[in-house]
């Protein structure tokens, strides 16, 4: 009951290099389970700093049920038998980038929900990088409805992107290019050497619309904070675009688009495009649904407007994917137990 353990950076991506498909169904089934009500998830909270504006620290708390239903008891394949609580503390810092280091780092504690008590602590860039990958793949795989298509672009050769194009290769996505763009000609060159090593054909494009035209999907995974995608005709009708980064669109173009979200309410904040096209125009009739509505066959979207999803990313799919890293690697030896963590143990 009192036992804490604690899972370094190095674990955690050694178990996910292995586990990208478990982990993907971790994600799915999470999905499902949030949209019958199984988990909490409240707002995330953001702390910024005055002399550093583009930067953040984000605090996502959330909670998933141990039933994994809100009227019943279901089997462990929902992915939400053993219930968590728990939070994760996700620092982005873009002026990082200049010094060749990652934007993003974190830490992902979890609490058993019986006493309330934390019970493991796990490095968690890799885990928020690698669920963010997971939710970027299962909605191209609902909005493309295959796993294939002749051209995916890359917009942003970062950490992100580098995670998702693992993600499509671990689960047995082909494609017949890969097209990289990204604002720093060098990291577009180590994106496509990396692609190539996957198994990919790349190719890098100066031009953000040279690596979109002729594209089926769309993986915008930038560092902007505001949009610069602003032509009424950047994505074409069918088109699936992956608005990971969330800012990249402006609100006209996503007004004029079909929009899938993974959490209307939450995505609709903190300047998300999503957000900024609600304060523009008064109204969320451009919203199609969610993508866990896409899974269950609630949603019929046409293809004469480009598909665009913007996951803002749930705080309960950190702690689905950190469970399931921390089972695996208390199985394989990976885990550090913390002794005495705790310094009182009874009240008296």
């Amino acid at each position: 009951m009192f036992s804490f353990q604690a899972m370094g950076g190095k674990s955690v991506r050694a178990i996910i290099e292995t586990s990208r498909p478990e982990i993907f169904a971790r994600v799915r089934e999470t999905y499902l389970a949030h949209h019958r009500g199984a988990t909490v998830n409240p707002n995330s909270s953001f702390l910024r700093f005055p002399d550093k504006p583009d930067a953040r620290i984000i605090a996502l708390p959330a909670a998933l049920s141990p039933d994994g239903s809100p009227d019943g008891p279901t089997d462990a394949t929902d992915g939400a038998a053993e219930g968590v609580a728990g939070i994760k503390w996700i620092a982005s810092f873009p002026g990082n980038l200049a010094r060749n280091v990652p934007r993003a780092s974190a830490v992902l504690l979890l609490n058993d929900l019986e006493t309330g008590y934390p019970f493991a602590c796990l490095e968690a860039a890799q885990i928020s990088a690698a669920r963010t990958a997971a939710s970027a793949v299962l909605g191209a795989e609902q909005l493309h409805g295959s796993r294939h298509a002749e051209r995916l672009a890359v917009v942003g050769a970062g950490v992100i992107s580098r995670n998702i194009l693992e993600f499509f290769r671990a689960l047995g996505w082909s494609f017949t290019e890969v097209a990289i763009h990204d604002t720093v000609g060098g990291y577009a060159k180590k994106s496509a050497e990396y692609t190539e090593a996957l198994g990919y054909r790349a190719t890098t494009h100066e031009r953000l619309a040279g690596a979109v035209d002729r594209a089926d999907i769309v993986v915008l995974a930038t560092t902007a904070g505001e949009p610069y995608i602003l032509a009424p005709d950047a994505f074409a009708p069918g088109q699936t675009v992956l608005n990971i980064s969330l800012r990249d669109i402006g609100p006209e173009l996503i007004a004029a688009s079909h929009n899938v979200l993974d959490d209307v309410d939450h995505c609709l904040d903190a300047g998300t495009s999503p957000h900024l096209a609600v304060q523009k125009f008064g109204h969320r009739d451009f919203i199609d649904g969610t993508v866990a509505q896409l899974v269950l066959g609630e949603l019929d979207l046409g293809r004469d407007r480009p598909r665009i999803f913007s996951p803002f990313g749930l705080g309960v799919l950190d702690l689905a994917v950190g469970r399931e890293i921390l089972r695996i690697g208390r199985d394989s030896g990976r885990v550090q137990d913390v002794p005495d963590f705790f310094a009182e143990v009874e009240r008296w």
